[in-house]
């Protein structure tokens, strides 16, 4: 199935009035996989329950919690890898640099090779 995507317009960044516009693509979502969907799906290519698969999804997003919360990188093969990531201000020093100039923590995610691969055969459709 191609992945929907639309045009928009966008500026320059940084430049007053927008400079240059230019049209990019941007992905339309088609919907979301639930849970639900996902357990179905895997229990399609395991011997494993219905409940054995929703306990496993569940304990993995536990232990992806909680070594991304110890600073650690959470690498699983060919799905990808998860990391720690922080936002911070500037400082004109680093010993003015101070732990309240860091604005918050996100996940970063690098896809495995197989994914990678996976989305180079994508194909594309404009949404109407």
């Amino acid at each position: 199935m191609p992945i929907k995507y639309s045009v928009i317009e966008r500026g320059e960044p940084g430049i007053t009035g927008g400079g240059t516009k230019k049209w990019y693509a941007l992905v339309k979502s088609d919907g979301e996989t639930t849970i639900d969907e996902l357990v179905q799906e895997i229990e399609k290519f395991s011997a494993l329950s219905e409940a054995d698969i929703r306990g496993v999804i569940i304990a993995l997003e536990n232990v992806i919690q909680k070594e991304l919360a110890n600073g650690k990188t959470v690498r699983m093969d060919k799905l990808g890898s998860f990391s720690p990531g922080i936002s911070s201000e500037g400082a004109i020093s680093e010993d003015k640099f101070n732990v309240s100039m860091i604005k918050g923590a996100k996940v970063n995610y690098r896809p495995g090779k197989r994914i990678s691969d996976a989305l180079k055969t994508a194909t594309f459709t404009k949404e109407k």
